[in-house]
């Protein structure tokens, strides 16, 4: 006898469903609620996709809830004091629409009371659209004990702009500690009226020159040390045998990096074929070296990645592999996985195929080299061909790029040049060539193969994912367009060419730095993850990191899964592996983000540093954002941040318009926006913290001139 098939749940009972829950569900809940199994659950899917597209329910990664949901009790982080001495917090984790919102604490009634950097459960209710007040219920966690600081005047300084007070030594600290040295300090008392500060060592000189990328490492907690066990491993591995693996070394394999890179993880190889071009991507093969449960990976999955400083790089492996046998250094064999891939004249993939090889780099060259090449001002020698058959690959992926309409962002990269005893002597904005971007498209075209091929062989896929922008930030971009002028059409569920067009109109051409900023701030954030949901900017279905296992340990786990589902030998994924993807997935998005803030604060510390000299001196500036306390400006030749405090400008009595994000003067209405050019001068720059503050140098507009004019006569 036949079981009766339980029948599908329509668009309105399923979002019935969803109303209903005072909580987030998984999609697996959903389907064991609905009794839907098989391939059903692609019915699923692709109905909870088109009810979120409309904006009747909001989802976190795999779980879904209601939009019209709020949580009342929130985990936060105590991140400051606002002008009246009421605590400031941000969420821990915020999924609704939108940047998180400051959440002011106007009920402390904790013992001892709550403090800056305290976890705590509050209670909370809306204000306006980006404030909350609530009310310390519990602390979870008291503030983090160690803290990066400055030792000076018999006190300690601490390097986080949101501690401005000093804080008193105990009887811990050594007697021959001098000015400006760098310590690691514990606060046991961090809530208290005086705290005291606890000596845990020293680690430098805030004077020295390299003092900023220090100061980053050890104020986001970044791993320095390797573990003797890992550092064993590294210094025994050896060059496996070619046994199985197919012998390329006859191949003339480039590799393409910048001038001052030391571990090369990715080569290039290409030949013309009737159809377009037959590539060869060869990535270092670092999961033959770096085992499941080692005590390589071990250390490797901790740092998540390598982090890069202007003076110096925390590698994710130990410098025996980043620099040696994963490197793939020229007229040495090397041990690789190669992504072999034909594409036709207009960049579309015809086929690909995974495999181990042995290769031997003809050559080791620069993006400035091989741009010389492509533009006819110098030739590279020795390699026939290569360089005019790469150039024809980029040119057949440039129409592909084109065609399927990749979100096309202009993100100037500062780069921040030393002298030999590390003095920052420039900061200017990267160059960027169109051999920079070939490797980039080549790199692309095999992450998504890897990407295809796993999901072909249904295994543990590490995904690299990035979402739609949400309706509010959507909204939000579409307020400040239409505050500049300029009329778009985004709809709810805009593609990546939508937004190319915003940036290709001539209104948006004028303020083309604000708008990129802009659109840049309406994006989602792209994160590891193994269920797929695409790439959005990239407009791809299938992406995944395989081209950089040196430096990313996303990468070790698709290399092994290709190992395994494709049975290429030693170093496969494990069980263990595939199923904690979920937790892996939160921890390297997690590392990832860790290693950006602090590259992007010891750029803050080598700006402020580099510009010291400069206090007193007049720039123009661009406003970036407006709040409440001030105006936040940017100085754009340098990429440089700061502030403009509220309190500073003292010609009128200036109120934060919260929906249109303005600073308005109550007599003579002056208005402070976004994207407006303002003369200043810095007041003061501190490399310590890497801040800098600025004033007004017209403090008066017109009007207000007239207006003093006509009063004095």
């Amino acid at each position: 006898m036949h079981k009766t098939k339980t029948p599908l749940p329509t668009m309105q009972e399923l979002t019935d469903f969803l109303n209903k829950q005072t909580r987030e569900i998984s999609r697996r809940e959903i389907a064991r609620s609905f009794s839907i199994k098989g391939d059903d659950r692609t019915y699923l899917k692709h109905m909870l996709k088109e009810i979120e597209m409309r904006g009747l329910v909001r989802r976190n990664g795999r779980s879904f809830r209601s939009s019209a949901f709020v949580p009342d009790r929130l985990t936060v982080e105590v991140t400051g004091q606002d002008a009246d001495g009421e605590l400031v917090a941000r969420p821990i984790e915020w999924h609704e629409e939108g940047e998180s919102p400051q959440i002011i604490l106007t009920k402390n009634r904790l013992k001892p009371p709550a403090g800056i950097g305290d976890i705590l459960i509050a209670k909370i209710h809306p204000v306006s659209k980006h404030f909350y007040e609530g009310e310390a219920l519990k602390r979870v966690t008291a503030a983090p004990n160690e803290m990066v600081g400055v030792f000076f005047d018999g006190k300690i300084l601490s390097v986080d702009r949101r501690f401005k007070e000093a804080f008193l030594l105990d009887s811990s600290f050594p007697s021959d500690l001098k000015p400006n040295d760098l310590v690691i300090v514990n606060i046991p008392e961090l809530r208290s009226r005086r705290p005291i500060a606890h000596f845990v060592k020293k680690i430098g000189k805030s004077t020295d020159a390299h003092a900023a990328s220090l100061i980053s490492i050890f104020a986001h907690h970044l791993p320095v040390a390797f573990s003797e066990a890992a550092l064993e491993q590294a210094k025994k591995a050896k060059l496996p045998q070619i046994g199985t693996r197919k012998d390329l070394r006859q191949l003339s394999f480039v590799t393409v990096d910048g001038a001052d890179a030391r571990d090369f993880d990715d080569a290039v190889w290409a030949e013309k074929t009737e159809e377009g071009v037959h590539i060869m991507v060869a990535i270092a093969d670092v999961a033959w070296y770096v085992r499941p449960g080692s005590a390589l990976d071990a250390d490797a999955f901790l740092r998540g990645n390598s982090t890069y400083f202007p003076d110096r790089v925390l590698p994710m492996l130990p410098e025996a592999l980043s620099n040696g046998l994963c490197s793939l250094n020229p007229k040495e064999d090397r041990s690789v996985m190669v992504a072999e891939i034909w594409i036709d004249k207009e960049g579309r993939k015809l086929k690909h195929h995974f495999f181990r090889a042995m290769i031997r780099s003809a050559a080791r060259l620069t993006y400035e080299e091989v741009q010389a090449d492509f533009d006819g001002r110098h030739s590279i020698e020795n390699l026939g061909s290569l360089m005019e058959v790469l150039k024809a690959a980029y040119q057949a992926l440039l129409k592909a790029r084109l065609k399927r309409g990749v979100l096309e962002l202009d993100v100037p990269e500062r780069e921040v040049q030393l002298n030999e005893e590390g003095k920052v002597i420039a900061i200017r904005q990267r160059e960027r060539y169109d051999s920079h971007k070939m490797i980039e498209e080549l790199m692309i075209l095999a992450n998504v193969a890897a990407a295809e091929t796993l999901e072909k062989l249904n295994i543990a896929t590490m995904y690299r994912v990035h979402d739609r922008p949400s309706i509010e930030k959507l909204e939000s971009l579409k307020t400040f367009l239409k505050s500049i002028g300029l009329k778009t059409s985004l709809s709810q569920s805009p593609e990546p060419k939508d937004f190319n067009e915003i940036l290709s109109m001539k209104q948006a051409h004028k303020q083309s730095v604000v708008v990129n900023e802009m659109v840049l701030r309406s994006q989602s954030q792209a994160e590891y993850s193994p269920e797929n949901i695409g790439h959005f900017g990239l407009a791809l279905e299938k992406y995944a990191h395989f081209t950089s296992p040196i430096r990313r340990y996303a990468d070790i786990l698709v290399h092994r899964a290709l190992i395994e589902g494709l049975h290429l030998g030693a170093g496969g994924l494990t069980q263990d592996e595939a199923a904690a993807f979920d937790k892996i997935a939160q921890h390297i998005s997690a590392t990832e983000r860790q290693s950006a803030a602090a590259e992007q604060d010891a750029l803050d510390r080598y700006t402020a540093s580099f510009l010291a000299d400069r206090v007193g001196e007049i720039f123009e500036a661009r406003i970036s954002s407006v709040t409440r306390f001030g105006l936040f400006v940017a100085l754009d030749e340098y990429g440089a941040d700061g502030i403009i405090p509220i309190s500073t400008l003292t010609d009128d009595h200036y109120i934060f318009d919260e929906k249109t994000e303005i600073l308005k003067g109550t007599r003579f209405s002056r208005v402070f926006e976004r994207g407006q050019t303002v003369r200043v001068v810095l007041k003061e720059a501190v490399p310590l913290t890497g801040g800098l503050l600025f004033h007004l140098v017209d403090m008066h507009s017109s009007r207000q001139k007239r207006f003093f004019r006509r009063k004095k006569r």
